[in-house]
């Protein structure tokens, strides 16, 4: 089985300095589209998961040809509460592709409160929380 490299991103990783520090290595990326998911914020959390849904579209980015070593860094970053799976995205860049993407596990789904995460509202205000709080994460 071929291994795949590529990540999608959906929330805090979007931001190439956090992604950088958490997969401790910068990644050449590209805007994507991941269909038939629903991005939603989690309670009490600046940063959101994913859940299929179909009929939704989540943007985000796509990370390319990622090393080993950033995708165990990055599987220790996203802990207990998401499960890594195989997604096809599409980019305007690449068309359809296959990747990585970090979906909520089934017996999490309670955490989530089904409202849209924006993007923009966390670059406004939960980035510099999302921060302080995860502030160890460059050294995973």
């Amino acid at each position: 089985m071929e291994t795949i490299n590529h990540l999608f991103t959906y929330g805090s990783l979007m931001c190439a300095d956090i992604m950088q520090r958490v997969a401790g290595c910068r990644a050449q990326s590209t805007e994507a589209a991941l269909r038939d998911f629903f991005r939603s914020a989690i309670h009490r959390e600046d940063y959101p998961g994913i859940v299929p849904r179909p009929g939704a579209t989540v943007a985000g980015v796509l990370y390319l040809n990622l090393p080993a070593e950033a995708v165990r860094r990055l599987d220790v970053f996203e802990g207990e509460l998401y499960e890594r799976r195989e997604v096809e995205v599409v980019s305007p860049e690449y068309g359809a592709c296959a990747a990585m993407a970090y979906v909520i596990k089934d017996c999490y789904r309670d955490r989530l409160n089904h409202k849209e995460w924006s993007y923009a509202q966390f670059l406004a205000t939960g980035k510099a929380k999302f921060e302080k709080a995860y502030l160890g994460f460059d050294r995973i």
